[in-house]
């Protein structure tokens, strides 16, 4: 049941900045102005950050047309060390992105609104190689693009004490997705 504690709690209260995000997940239909938002936070996110960000790329489901998805834009940013956060937070926190999350190799920033979400990663690491890998797979097979809608479907219009349960509860089908690209 996602309004129980989990082991998920501990781990939210040490890498949460700021606290939980409980609510509802509202599923949209794909909008055809999610490209063009992220345009304008990447080049925002690109005059702050410089050359300190080696790549920025449009991840989640608003980076898949066809997708039905939370309205938040998820943005990738690869850079070389995320735990020398004082050579990138300042600039990232003068143009309006919050430090909400502080996990090892990870950092997440957000609007206020909390419709932008900036991942910062180590570059070529695992975990940009899999947002990238699950992002291009949903947007080159509609039988993956299909499940994962469904899955996220099945879950949407439930109380969570925090968006990570619901992250977490759409994890396996995830892994099986990316498993299959990987083949």
């Amino acid at each position: 049941m996602p309004d129980e504690p989990t082991h998920l709690d501990a781990e939210l209260d040490a890498v949460l900045i700021g606290g939980r995000e409980p609510g509802i997940v509202r599923l949209v239909d794909d909008d055809p102005g999610w490209p063009a938002r992220f345009d304008s936070e990447r080049a925002r996110i690109a005059a702050a950050l410089g050359p300190l960000a080696r790549n920025i790329e449009h991840i989640g489901s608003t980076a898949v047309p066809g997708l039905a998805a939370k309205p938040i834009i998820d943005a990738l940013v690869e850079i070389d060390d995320p735990e020398a956060e004082p050579l990138y937070a300042p600039q990232l926190e003068s143009v309006g992105y919050l430090l909400r999350v502080r996990e090892p190799r990870h950092r997440m920033f957000g609007t206020p609104a909390r419709d932008v979400h900036v991942h910062i990663w180590p570059a070529g690491s695992a975990e940009t190689l899999d947002y990238l890998l699950l992002r291009d797979r949903l947007r080159t097979h509609a039988d993956d693009r299909r499940r994962y809608e469904g899955a996220k479907r099945a879950l949407a219009d439930r109380h969570w004490p925090d968006m990570n349960y619901y992250a977490e509860a759409k994890s396996a089908v995830i892994e099986e997705i990316k498993a299959r690209a990987r083949r």
